[in-house]
């Protein structure tokens, strides 16, 4: 039985992540594999948060075209206030998983929810808080879901658009 983990590329803002999105998605890899985590909101208000899986967001800011873009192509939009991180934006399969752990009050060593999360999908749990705070600090996390051949394409995928980018 093969082992099912996540690899996770940190982008700086939210065009490099989208851009990342859609060259997988162009280069054939199954977007359903894909989650997508960021704080990309600010407000001065202070929701509790929500989840969905079958309806859109439809306020978000400065960053809405980024946001709506994505819900367009991944599953499972949520948008949830967690304590430390604040509020985050997110899609694909960390949502249940990450739902599982709030309403199962998962706790692996005392990390947040989000970290316990991360942990559930297979991201060790040093790699999960350094995550966590990438998020804190207004980056945005891409999980690449699957068998280490899934693995495999996403990064390869990925770094020949870098190569490309560079050359």
């Amino acid at each position: 039985m093969e082992q099912h983990h996540a690899s996770v590329f940190i982008y700086p803002t939210h065009a490099e992540a989208e851009k990342a999105i859609r060259i997988l998605d162009r280069a054939g890899f199954d977007i359903k594999q894909l989650s997508i985590i960021g704080k990309g909101y600010h407000s001065e208000e202070h929701p509790v948060g929500f989840y969905t899986t079958s309806e859109k967001i439809k306020t978000w800011g400065g960053v809405g075209a980024f946001w709506g873009g994505l819900w367009g192509l991944l599953f499972a939009p949520a948008v949830f206030l967690l304590p430390g991180v604040g509020l985050v934006a997110m899609a694909g399969p960390i949502v249940t998983t990450l739902v599982s752990a709030v309403e199962g009050a998962v706790v692996v060593g005392g990390v947040s929810a989000l970290a316990a999360a991360l942990t559930k999908l297979g991201v060790k749990k040093e790699d999960a808080v350094e995550y966590e705070s990438a998020l804190k600090a207004d980056k945005y996390v891409l999980l690449v879901h699957g068998s280490a051949a899934d693995q495999d394409k996403a990064q390869t995928i990925l770094s020949n658009a870098d190569a490309w980018k560079s050359a």
